[in-house]
């Protein structure tokens, strides 16, 4: 390989091919190299959407959640991907964050407890827990 060759460029992944790793906390360059932006620009999409509000230290680094990770992920694919003005994403998101799920979380997780039987029949099981504990003291 000659020295006058030019790098290959880098690639840029999609947020559909990012994996975001299992962690509750993350730092600016972590969330940084994650999406694949600088971190200055992620302190100004802080700015600018308040969906994205990362904790702070007691020295003031930035602790970002899983949650947020995943927001700027979302700002991104709207910014880069969709080409939406800042603007624009941050009402796409807000409208997106006003609109109900089709279903409560738990309704969808105890669907098989929806009827009047099964709460009684779990009630059942509490109540008999509770007193072999009271037993126990």
């Amino acid at each position: 390989m000659s020295r006058n060759t030019q790098p290959a460029t880098k690639r840029s992944r999609t947020t559909a091919e990012i994996t975001i790793p299992d962690k509750v906390y993350f730092r600016i360059g972590e969330v940084s190299r994650i999406a694949q932006t600088k971190p200055y620009v992620l302190r100004y999409w802080e700015t600018e959407f308040p969906s994205l509000r990362p904790s702070k230290t007691r020295t003031g680094h930035r602790l970002y959640r899983r949650k947020d990770v995943e927001s700027v992920l979302e700002i991104k694919h709207l910014l880069y991907e969709e080409g939406f003005t800042i603007e624009g994403a941050r009402k796409k998101l807000s409208t997106q964050a006003r609109q109900p799920t089709s279903e409560p979380e738990q309704k969808r997780l105890f669907h098989s407890y929806s009827d009047g039987d099964g709460l009684r029949s779990v009630q059942r099981e509490l109540r008999s827990i509770l007193t072999i504990l009271s037993r126990k003291c």
